[in-house]
């Protein structure tokens, strides 16, 4: 969905686009409708901002940076990543791509410098002075965005004064990460993937959000492995269709420890010997396993300047 104009902040937050990958609870955001997990692979390596200008990277170049990555990775120089290592460069990622993320938007979104955000200058910021959407191409999907939003903000704001401290503005950015906030993601991931308003999600309408090719083409074979995965694990009662309490289910994480599941199933893929860890040569040598080209997400590393890395 092509926002009017595209808000970065919105597209982050509230998902501008209903084929968003959804969050799951516990874990970084943008990484849970993704049938091979490219996204999280390399959302957890480099984290998931300043993705857009690195998209464009050729893939020579791509890995090229991920190589001098790799001594950063490697804590105590002993030419091998291991596994808390990989762990530890995860969470690090993740936590200062966030940080950063969250001191960005306030600094934009704080007109008056008060240190909160109200909606007020939320809604300015991101929706314009009058809101009425009158040029709008398309009104009413910004109008539900608009009440989308302000849902969250309400659901945010926890002390109730109108105002996002810096906990609450990122509890408004990342609901995932807060349990008060879970039955909300659901509500929305419900909203994204409901195309008949039934309150469900139908097997085919969660595979729509996957896949849309030409009437009558085949599904890929990911896309198949993805159907039988919602018909024997999301589907819990096995009616074809998944209510608010499976979506929590399938929204749940299946490990609290998601940054060392993540580093186990990467060294699984790219530890050619074996041996628990990982080489400069193993990782380059699945380098788009950690990097991809234009298939990928990076963080702040990649988004110096070329003389940097």
């Amino acid at each position: 969905m092509q926002l009017w104009p595209l808000w970065p902040l919105l597209a982050l937050a509230l998902g501008g686009s209903p084929h968003a990958p959804h969050p799951h609870f516990g874990a970084p955001p943008s990484h849970g409708h993704d049938p091979e997990g490219l996204f999280w692979d390399h959302a957890a390596i480099w984290g998931a901002q300043e993705a857009r200008e690195q998209r464009e990277l050729p893939p020579e170049e791509s890995r090229r940076r991920l190589g001098l990555l790799v001594p950063r990775m490697d804590a105590d120089g002993s030419g091998q990543v291991s596994r808390e290592e990989l762990r530890g460069w995860i969470l690090r990622r993740h936590g200062g791509a966030r940080q950063e993320a969250l001191r960005d938007h306030r600094a934009r979104l704080d007109r008056d410098r008060d240190g909160a955000v109200t909606w007020s200058e939320f809604a300015r910021e991101n929706f314009g002075e009058s809101q009425d959407f009158g040029g709008s191409p398309d009104p009413d999907s910004h109008r539900k965005l608009l009440e989308r939003s302000r849902r969250r903000f309400r659901a945010a704001d926890e002390d109730g004064d109108g105002r996002l401290e810096a906990a609450e503005l990122d509890a408004f950015l990342h609901p995932e990460d807060f349990p008060r906030l879970q039955d909300l993601v659901v509500q929305e991931t419900i909203e994204d993937l409901d195309r008949d308003g039934d309150g469900f999600i139908q097997v085919d309408e969660y595979i729509a959000d996957l896949f849309e090719g030409p009437p009558g083409s085949p599904e890929p074979p990911e896309i198949l492995r993805e159907r039988e995965q919602f018909l024997k694990n999301r589907d819990r009662d096995g009616d074809a269709r998944l209510g608010p309490d499976e979506v929590k289910f399938w929204l749940s994480p299946p490990s609290p420890d998601w940054a060392g599941v993540e580093a186990e199933h990467l060294i699984h893929h790219a530890d050619l010997d074996q041996d628990g860890a990982l080489t400069r040569e193993e990782i380059l040598g699945r380098w788009e396993l950690f990097v991809g080209s234009r298939a990928t997400d990076y963080g702040q590393d990649l988004h110096r300047a070329h003389d940097e890395l």
